[in-house]
């Protein structure tokens, strides 16, 4: 019935679509096996990709050739750049999504992907032959064979819901779990965990009090986050969000389900996130604060159910209504949905390789959940570098590995194989120490050349990026050499409460100045709007960047090549560490665990310390 794939990918959520699109594009017969059609790319929490340092991913997602970039450019009905305020290296994209029109265009373009074939059914268990992965079984029975599998299973892994008292097994609300891939990866050596996660209740947006509501509206300029083209969304079509707080009411409500909560109970073993906690979590950990922000979102735009974000709860479902209606806004509020806690299986992922590849059986990659991660943007990007490696493997050439210095994908996949995570792992700008160079401006720059040599990048891409860095020299060009009159400007400098100029000044120099920028300075000087009219503001802000962050910029990328004289020592395969006598015994363990390949990684594995790198490179002889 089936032919011989290259690629099996189990599992059609972020992770799962972003590997099938980036294995086919690549060249490889790609095989997306869902239990459930209609939800394939589902957001099974909050419709809304990107924010902090998670936009960034995106960008570096799309920018290598991904589509979940593109997919929320087309499905978007607010967009918003956090952290405006800060420096440029904490700007990260936001946007709200149309949760249908996000999985209906994700679903068109991979049926729009040569190499990609679809058929619903369960994996329950993985054909293995001598340690290395030759294809899936199904729960129909089926026998199809691969020369690689991506494993995606997100929250189905022996997934259990918990509401209240209540508890029953499923991935997703009305939708089943999946067995018999745990038990079978635990006989054959590996080991698992247990996590937990949750989602809020869905109202009826038509019985809420908006009035009584903060409304929070979209940016005026739509960057978006797709390097192809600017998405079509216009500021004035944009749909509010809205924000309102709990009181110590709506907790007191709240407590009176606790003694139910199967979280306090005890019936819910795994760890839960610890950025993104649920509302009884957060009045007994924070029992200090009488008030709580909550989120009120638009789940589209032909849709009145709401997404009340910050309200993730598993208290079963008669309090969590008496709760929300003690929410300003929420007084005669209906509920479409409760919210839930859901249970599943992990792997923690020092198992894997960096090529997001087991280290026990060949040819089998994890992305996604399964990894400990949490996030539709963690899993996304982990699914677009399995698909690559997948593909890598096939063909027998070796993985693509991102350094911690080249992305957030890097530091993500870095962060996992040589820490862990005993917590859904989520990512943050804090968590990256090159970030002034891991800009969300300049993902293209960074990662689009290294996936066009692979063959994901397109030509189209490609010519793009060659004519931004052609028209960034140029912008810069002009910044460094064009100098303004004390008369041209002194106006505008004044209007943001800066000294006026007494000589001419290069525009380079001024740009050096707090509150000085390009955009609020082409209104007031005619001669420099002329000179810049024939660019993008994205590339005259890219440039304004490197001049006002050169200093910055440039120690980073010293303490990159500081960094990277370590990662260029390698450490041989099944090198002996209890040669090492010196290490601790806590260093020991780790690296005979993690198998770290140079002194760099070794560095960064938590419990390592710096002595212990020294006594393994003077072993080594550096």
């Amino acid at each position: 019935m089936f032919p011989e794939y290259d690629i099996i990918v189990v599992g059609a959520g972020h992770a799962g679509c972003e590997a099938a699109a980036a294995a086919a594009n690549m060249g490889s017969k790609v095989l997306l096996i869902t239990m459930n059609m209609q939800t394939i790319a589902q957001m099974s929490c909050n419709p809304a990709m990107g924010g902090i340092a998670k936009g960034q991913i995106v960008k570096e997602i799309d920018a290598m050739g991904g589509y979940s970039g593109i997919v929320t450019d087309k499905s978007m009905i607010q967009f918003r750049m956090l952290n405006r305020s800060k420096g440029p290296a904490m700007w990260s994209p936001r946007a709200q999504s149309d949760r249908m029109l996000f999985a209906t265009t994700w679903r068109e373009m991979l049926e729009n992907t040569p190499n990609v074939d679809f058929y619903q059914d369960m994996v329950k268990e993985l054909i293995i032959e001598g340690n290395i992965v030759k294809g899936v079984v199904t729960g129909l029975g089926h026998h199809i064979h691969s020369k690689a599998v991506v494993l995606t299973n997100g929250t189905f892994l022996n997934g259990v819901i918990h509401i209240g008292e209540k508890n029953f097994g499923g991935g997703r609300v009305a939708e089943k779990a999946a067995t018999g891939i745990t038990e079978q990866l635990v006989s054959l050596g590996f080991e698992s965990n247990r996590l937990k996660t949750g989602t809020p209740p869905r109202i009826d947006g038509r019985s809420l009090d908006y009035s009584k509501m903060e409304e929070q509206k979209g940016d005026e300029e739509i960057v978006g986050f797709s390097y192809l083209e600017k998405p079509g969304l216009k500021a004035s079509e944009q749909r509010s969000c809205w924000i309102t707080y709990t009181s110590q009411d709506v907790h007191d409500i709240l407590k009176t389900g606790f003694e139910s909560s199967p979280m306090f109970k005890g019936r819910i073993q795994g760890t839960g996130p610890r950025y993104c906690p649920s509302i009884e979590d957060k009045i007994n950990r924070f029992a200090e604060r009488d008030r709580h922000q909550l989120f009120v979102e638009p789940e589209g735009w032909n849709t009145v159910e709401i997404y009340v974000n910050g309200f993730s709860t598993s208290l079963s479902e008669d309090v969590q209504l008496q709760a929300l209606r003690k929410v300003p806004g929420f007084e005669n509020c209906k509920m479409f949905r409760p919210g839930y806690a859901i249970e599943y299986d992990y792997f923690p992922p020092t198992q894997l390789k960096f090529s997001l590849e087991t280290k026990l059986i060949s040819n089998l990659f994890f992305a996604g959940q399964i990894n400990g991660t949490t996030g539709y943007e963690e899993a996304a990007c982990q699914g677009l570098m399995a698909g690559i490696n997948a593909h890598q493997a096939c063909i027998n050439q070796e993985p693509l590995v991102l350094k911690r210095s080249e992305a957030y994908i890097g530091v993500l996949i870095d962060d996992l194989i040589n820490k862990g995570t005993d917590e859904p792992y989520r990512m943050f700008t804090s968590r990256a120490e090159f970030r002034t160079l891991l800009r969300q401006d300049n993902a293209d720059m960074r990662l689009t050349e290294i996936s066009y040599r692979l063959g994901l990048a397109s030509q189209q891409r490609m010519e793009k990026l060659q004519l931004k860095k052609q028209h960034l020299a140029e912008v810069m060009q002009i910044l460094e050499q064009t100098s303004v009159e004390p008369a041209e400007v002194n106006d505008y400098l004044n209007s943001v409460y800066s000294s006026p100029l007494s000589s001419r000044q290069k525009l380079s120099q001024l740009l050096l100045r707090p509150g000085v920028d390009i955009r609020t300075m082409l209104p007031f000087v005619d001669s420099i709007r002329e000179k810049l009219s024939p660019y993008t503001a994205d590339v005259t802000e890219q440039a304004e960047i490197s001049i006002k962050y050169d200093i910055y910029i440039e120690k980073e990328k010293e303490l990159v090549n500081k960094m990277s004289q370590l990662e260029n020592l390698s450490i041989p395969d099944n090198f002996n560490y209890d040669k090492l006598v010196s290490l601790s015994n806590e260093a020991r363990q780790k690296f005979m665990k993690i198998q770290p390949r140079t002194l760099g990684q070794a560095s960064r594995i938590s419990g390592v310390n710096p002595s212990d790198v020294q006594i393994l490179m003077l072993y080594m002889g550096r």
